[in-house]
């Protein structure tokens, strides 16, 4: 099968055939549609982070297919023919005390899809059947793919943000991510502030409700947002310590500082005194659940949301890693892996259960945990 992969950090990934994976105990082979490009993906490409990815790594953490195979132990309502999504969360062991409160997201023996496990960069990619999303009759495996990472993230950091109804959200970085966010927060009732270096960008979020914006590199955000009386919440999605220090001086008394993006610098400057004496929440927020992400594509299905995104092929996949570097992207670039076709779709709630561990290459490569 036809794949990218990242055989050396920062080489250019390589697009060439590799043996087509074969599902274990508990796991799925789904044949790739589309697969959405992640900021995170050149991170781990370029070994950017403490924890570095397995070599050679097949990335890509946004992967919408349709099931070709299933291993043994697979629960009854995961059919062959069925499209689903593959995210970060590509494993959790179910029995922890995160995974037992509804924190599977931070179970210290992850496997993240694209990371730790080989991703949807490829025709075929598997995976472990409890951790894939079902995507509703209607949506787009384009749509659904930024939707399984960027939309699930944002949606649950605008879930900790605590967005209610007349209050004011900014959302600083306009793309992949924030054009999801900032719809979230329209959803919750809230009235955005969007912040961001191009005026191209701070466009879209008008397009898509923010009712303000602030270009950054003109203006001072903090300042301006305090002319609105400041930020009851701030997202930042961008991966610039300078916004997160933006963000911080932009929030109101009481206000919560959300941190989603994950610059390589990893540190920026927190104010101790203004943080306490303001009464600021500061808040890590990774990805999201199972829960949340069947959230997420129900709001979309139901044409809550848009999803802006550009398709493109794997073989362009180098020149794709440095147009999101140099920030010439609208939103979400997503590879696009061949015709759709016909799907089938799985009563909901069928018995069965399937393997509670993984297996094989997956058993010795556990994941980082990001933040």
């Amino acid at each position: 099968m036809r794949a990218a992969v990242v055989h050396g950090f920062g080489e250019p990934l390589r697009v060439e055939d590799v043996p087509r994976p074969e599902p274990g105990p508990g796991e799925v082979l789904v044949r790739v549609e589309a697969a959405g490009l992640c900021h995170t993906d050149i991170h781990a490409a370029h070994g950017d982070w403490p924890v570095k990815p397995k070599l050679p790594l097949i990335p890509g953490h946004e992967g919408v297919g349709i099931v070709e195979a299933v291993g043994p132990g697979v629960a009854r309502n995961i059919v062959e023919g069925e499209r689903v999504a593959i995210p970060w969360l590509g494993y959790a062991c179910g029995a922890c005390e995160y995974c037992a409160s509804g924190w599977e997201t931070l179970c210290e023996s992850q496997l993240n899809t694209g990371y730790s496990v080989d991703g949807s960069y490829a025709e075929y990619v598997k995976a472990h059947s409890r951790y894939v999303g079902k995507v509703p009759a209607g949506v787009s495996p384009f749509e659904a793919a930024p939707l399984t990472c960027a939309g699930v993230t944002t949606y649950k950091a605008v879930k900790l943000s605590g967005a209610r109804p007349s209050e004011l959200v900014a959302i600083f970085g306009v793309g992949g991510l924030g054009h999801l966010a900032l719809q979230y927060a329209r959803v919750a009732g809230a009235e955005v502030v969007a912040v961001d270096l191009h005026d191209e960008k701070l466009a879209l979020a008008e397009e898509l409700g923010a009712r303000y914006t602030v270009n950054a590199r003109e203006r001072d955000a903090a300042e301006e947002i305090g002319k609105l009386g400041g930020a009851d919440a701030a997202v930042v999605t961008a991966a610039n310590p300078r916004a997160f220090e933006q963000a911080f001086g932009s929030l109101r008394r009481g206000g919560t500082l959300v941190l989603v993006g994950l610059p390589k610098e990893n540190r920026m400057e927190l104010p101790i005194f203004e943080t306490v004496l303001k009464g600021i929440t500061v808040v890590g927020s990774i990805v999201g659940t199972r829960a949340d992400l069947k959230e997420v594509f129900d709001l979309h299905a139901a044409g809550r949301t848009r999803v802006i995104f550009e398709k493109r092929d794997l073989a362009s996949v180098n020149e794709c890693f440095e147009e999101v570097e140099r920030e010439a992207v609208d939103a979400r670039l997503v590879f696009d892996f061949g015709e759709q076709k016909d799907v089938r779709h799985a009563p909901e709630g069928a018995a069965g259960e399937p393997a509670d561990q993984p297996t094989g290459e997956a058993a010795e490569a556990r994941g980082p945990i990001p933040g």
